[in-house]
């Protein structure tokens, strides 16, 4: 019990520090800090528009979130999201511009399958390297989003260039017709079902399935997982597979529910903020969810930001950084609070 109240209180905490953190920024920016914050909240939780334009953001987090989260579980610190949502949306954008024409629902499902294996190959690369040739993941990873941003550059600016993108070089359309549909009356895209089921899914995997055991046994002891048997380099990059094949996902729906065609507005730095969804979220598919709200949020009142105090639309990446690093500061607090600890436990 006391590890859960540990998984809700430090972050909390981390959270409000970091708010303070950013309030002497703000300060400092001669702005006025009550304010500054009210227009947060305003921009992303103020009202149904600001929900609207959250939770938009919000679903592309969730996937990329567990690109990290996943392999985390197994001890691998993958921070390769990024690359693998630019390459799942490249992928996808091929596939739709190649079959635009035929039924609707076969183009979105061979678009979204072409994402998840694509995106799902790239992270498991990384895990094969890590296990076959002892290549540190997360350098690796890192690498990897930089090449997959120079294909997706060098693609839109040569090969699928569409001609009629002069201001801003894109790739041919995948057609009106292979775009995935709004919720209702709302402008919020079915990109949030997709990435709200897949959460669920995952915590099912992690939480109640022999699978999920072993992946946690692996991270906690890999040496105890070898002894006891277990195909450990599998398991690894089934994991990363799995991980990747989301983010793939994600860069599937920002194509599909949003661009409609591939260019570089792809690279939107979705990635890099699901590695801080992820680690807020301690790599719990289920607590991503409530946490890429929440980053969607901050990344949705930057143009309130912008318009009302002048501020630089980084603003909203300063909180982010900030965030993040105290949110790997916290790590040292874990298993060290007694307050939570039953009254029986050794301190």
């Amino acid at each position: 019990m006391h590890n859960f109240m540990e998984s809700i209180a430090i972050p909390t905490a981390a959270l409000v520090f970091s708010l303070l953190i950013f309030s002497g920024f703000v300060a400092f920016s001669g702005n006025n800090v009550l304010e500054v914050l009210a227009a947060i909240y305003q921009g992303a939780f103020g009202s149904w528009f600001s929900w609207q334009n959250t939770l938009v953001r919000a679903a592309p987090l969730m996937l990329t979130a567990l690109c990290t989260a996943l392999p985390a579980r197994s001890g691998l610190i993958i921070i390769g999201g990024e690359g693998a949502m630019v390459v799942g949306g490249l992928c996808a954008t091929l596939t739709g511009i190649s079959l635009n024409g035929l039924p609707p629902f076969f183009v979105i499902s061979s678009m979204a399958c072409s994402g998840v294996l694509s995106g799902g190959a790239w992270i498991a690369a990384v895990g094969a390297l890590k296990h076959y040739r002892n290549v540190n993941e997360t350098i690796s990873s890192l690498l990897l989003n930089y090449i997959a941003i120079a294909i997706l550059n060098f693609l839109i600016l040569g090969l699928l260039r569409d001609p009629a993108t002069l201001n801003k070089p894109s790739s041919f359309p995948i057609g009106d017709a292979n775009m995935l549909g709004t919720i209702g009356t709302t402008s919020i895209h079915a990109g949030l079902i997709f990435g709200l089921v897949v959460c669920g899914l995952l915590w099912f995997v992690i939480r109640r399935t022999t699978f999920g055991f072993s992946i946690d046994m692996i991270g906690g002891n890999i040496r105890a997982a070898q002894i006891s048997g277990l195909a450990v380099g599998k398991l690894i990059i089934i994991t990363c597979f799995l991980g990747g094949a989301a983010a793939g996902l994600a860069g599937m729906i920002e194509i599909a529910a949003v661009h409609g065609r591939a260019n570089t507005s792809l690279n939107a730095g979705y990635g890099y903020a699901g590695i801080l969804v992820a680690f807020i979220a301690r790599y719990n598919p289920l607590a991503i969810i409530p946490v890429a709200i929440l980053l969607g949020g901050i990344r949705a009142s930057s143009g309130l930001l912008q318009r009302s105090f002048d501020l630089p639309d980084a603003t909203t990446l300063v909180l982010q950084g900030i965030i993040f690093i105290v949110i790997l500061a916290s790590g040292a607090v874990y298993g060290r609070l007694n307050w939570f600890k039953p009254k029986g436990d050794s301190p």
